[in-house]
């Protein structure tokens, strides 16, 4: 018979052990994607984003074709990490680039999060190759996006027969926090949320307005 003890789950993501890539957020992706509307997909970048710059995760940034193609990364993504490189690359897969695996090693973790455009080529590729090199592979879903919904879903369907593990982006963030005791983060998150959570942000907004400012949903 198993024992109950108050300790999170191993499985549970932590600030500290694992590295979050933010691949290929640009205006010339989002163009094409249908899976998810475009104001969605910026909110949940920007949960995202936010949610690693307040828990000070170790994080990779890195565009396609920057310069002559696909445009400048999301600015609710690089308004959180000012002064951090983003990495340019030519090659689709951001696994096979030698200046993220000089990153990747860099940062020593063993858990990678994946998010970005496109979900079938663009997370696939690294997802899988991470994996197969014996990552722990997590994709934020809804801060993914792709041509259209059933690419999206074969992506998604074929990275968790992989091994890989789905996520949102408000699970992520809350995730990270999970207990609203953790003051020191506390006004950020619930700050965070508000801004991008869509209608629990506005849960949030109505139940501190209404019962004060330390109501939260939970």
């Amino acid at each position: 018979m198993p024992t109950a003890i108050a300790a999170p789950g191993a499985a549970l993501l932590a600030p500290s052990d694992h590295l979050l890539i933010m691949i290929d957020h640009q205006s010339q992706m989002s163009f094409a994607t249908k899976s998810i509307d475009a104001i969605m997909l910026r909110n949940n970048a920007a949960l995202v984003s936010n949610a690693a710059r307040i828990f000070g995760v170790a994080t990779i940034l890195t565009t396609v074709a920057e310069k002559t193609f696909s445009g400048p990364m999301f600015d609710e993504i690089k308004s959180q990490f000012p002064g951090h490189e983003v990495i340019d690359r030519s090659t689709m897969n951001t696994w096979e680039d030698e200046r993220i695996a000089v990153a990747v090693n860099e940062a020593g973790k063993s858990r990678i999060v994946l998010a970005g455009l496109w979900t079938s080529v663009c997370i696939v590729g690294p997802a899988l190759s991470a994996l197969d090199q014996g990552f722990e592979v997590y994709v934020i879903a809804d801060a993914c996006g792709d041509v259209s919904e059933e690419a999206h879903e074969r992506a998604m369907d074929r990275m968790v027969q992989m091994g890989a593990r789905p996520i949102t982006a408000l699970q992520y963030l809350l995730e990270l926090q999970r207990d609203w005791a953790r003051h020191e983060t506390y006004d950020a998150v619930t700050h965070s949320a508000m801004a991008f959570g869509g209608a629990y942000g506005l849960g949030l907004i109505y139940a501190k307005t209404m019962l004060g400012p330390d109501a939260h949903e939970g």
